[in-house]
């Protein structure tokens, strides 16, 4: 497998430092907040490269951690008149109900900050003793960022570059203004930890080198785009500059999420929520439209994107109900079927594997997944080839794809029939119809229809069809969509 690298700059051949094994690390959230779209990208982004490597036969341990300690979460608590404890702990719990509903699973491990303190005062110290960081007179402990040479070479920023208009804030007691703080001395009525240097609390950047530290050297250390500088950028200099000689080989970073395209920010009035988007949409729905993009291009989300997405999500589990109809009843003649159609699936087949070793690309894969929907439409569509016995085959086959989708990408692995359900339910109430009103609706032409009043059938059907509910008779009964 390809994978790029953010540290080099270019793909390079994903090789595991342990025989068969990947260790893989991802900056989870600060907890104060609901969870965001660009935080479901991240976790949709590593989720799906973990279940591949897994899928290849490697055994993957993925860390992901909680920031449960931080400046946003005392604010919050404050503003709140809540305890910072409980802040966090209901921001890690909503978390899990949102990724929980986007199919993503705990992680292996998912340490919080505030369980590594020791961990953390230990790296300080070591640190400190290679004077790597130093103390102030008032308790707070800095990097030396010009101690540790190779720093910027992940953000490709050099110090001289970064130290042209910095400077040093009022109060604050830096060497230079380019250290960053390692522990921070406790401010009056702030949370605090006892150590050598007096009461206080880890700077954020520590807290990753702390959690991490059991794992290195990492195969894998990801995250958002957003974190290269400064975040990942300080951890490998407090990590490597405290002995570890290499922190991680592949750094791997998610690209931006903006909305209407603009950059996603409270500010703007478009910070849009997990839970505001699953109001409107199926969660899977959410997972293949972020998936639908390559991980590292960013992905600008609306209402008519996602509505592109549904349509063509509605697509797949259409194809997968109607041969599985087929296949149930299992009316098949041996006539002759174009060899084209076996070949094609298989190289369709081939091509979506391929897609997934070049760097995770979830857009081709996912294109290859739509090459094979178009075949299939075209034997489902002729009455001739969907009764052959090669349609069987090429059936049978496209469910055994389906299989290998959902296990790597998460998707259209629902029943289909009750995917296409909970579908239409959702376009009701995203056009706000009521769905008890459209049931009973339909369940009383069923019935006008079963006592021959066709007139009152009819007039239903019209009725529905203005609150933009197409209805359709079939030999099988009526069957309803929604008009979009």
């Amino acid at each position: 497998m390809k994978l790029y690298n953010s540290l080099s700059r270019k793909k390079e051949d994903f090789v595991p430092l342990r025989s068969g094994k990947v260790h893989m690390y991802v900056c989870g959230i600060t907890a104060y907040d609901l969870c965001h779209i660009g935080h479901a990208r991240s976790a949709l982004v590593f989720d799906v490269l973990a279940r591949y490597l897994r899928s290849t036969g490697l055994e993957v341990f993925f860390t992901r951690n909680f920031t449960d300690i931080d400046d946003k979460i005392i604010k919050r608590a404050n503003d709140d008149k809540r305890d910072w404890r409980e802040v966090a702990e209901t921001y890690m719990r909503r978390f899990h109900e949102d990724m929980d509903l986007l199919g993503v699973p705990r992680a292996d491990a998912e340490p919080k900050a505030t369980d590594h303190i020791k961990e953390m005062q230990g790296l300080c110290e070591e640190l400190i003793r290679r004077n790597k960081a130093y103390v102030t007179p008032s308790g707070d402990v800095y990097f030396r960022v010009r101690a540790f040479p190779k720093y910027g070479k992940l953000s490709g920023r050099s110090p001289d570059e970064l130290r042209a208009g910095s400077r040093i804030a009022p109060g604050e007691e830096k060497d230079d203004p380019l250290d960053f703080a390692l522990w921070k001395a406790a401010k009056p009525g702030e949370p605090f930890w006892e150590s050598p240097w007096g009461k206080g609390r880890p700077g954020w950047h520590i807290e990753c080198s702390a959690m991490s530290a059991p794992y290195l050297p990492l195969d894998i250390h990801g995250g958002g785009l957003d974190l290269i500088f400064p975040h990942h950028e300080n951890e490998i200099a407090q990590s490597e500059a405290a002995g570890a000689q290499q922190m991680a080989r592949f750094w791997v970073h998610n690209g931006f999420v903006q909305v209407n395209s603009e950059k996603m920010s409270k500010s703007l009035g478009n910070f849009t929520t997990i839970r505001d988007i699953l109001k409107q949409y199926l969660p899977e729905t959410l997972r293949f439209f972020l998936l639908s993009k390559h991980y590292r291009s960013p992905v600008d989300y609306s209402s008519g994107r996602m509505d592109e997405a549904e349509k063509a999500q509605k697509r797949v589990y259409q194809t997968l109900a109607e041969s599985h109809a087929l296949l149930e009843k299992n009316l098949w003649k041996n006539t002759s079927f174009p060899d084209e159609f076996a070949v094609g699936a298989k190289q369709l087949e081939d091509a979506f594997a391929e897609a997934m070793e070049d760097d995770l690309n979830t857009a081709s894969a996912i294109g290859h997944v739509f090459a094979l929907v178009h075949m299939m439409r075209q034997v489902l569509e002729d009455s001739k080839l969907r009764s052959s016995e090669g349609a069987r085959e090429l059936f049978t086959a496209f469910h055994r794809n389906a299989k290998t989708w959902h296990n790597i990408l998460g998707l259209f692995g629902s029943d289909a029939d009750g995917f296409l359900q909970a579908l239409r339910a959702q376009q009701l109430v995203r056009k706000c119809i009521d769905v008890s009103t459209v049931e009973t609706m339909l369940e009383n032409r069923k019935i006008a229809r079963q006592n021959k009043d066709f007139a009152a059938s009819d007039i239903l059907r019209n009725e529905l069809s203005a609150l933009g509910v197409e209805v359709r008779d079939t030999p099988e009964g009526q069957i309803w969509d929604i008009l979009l």
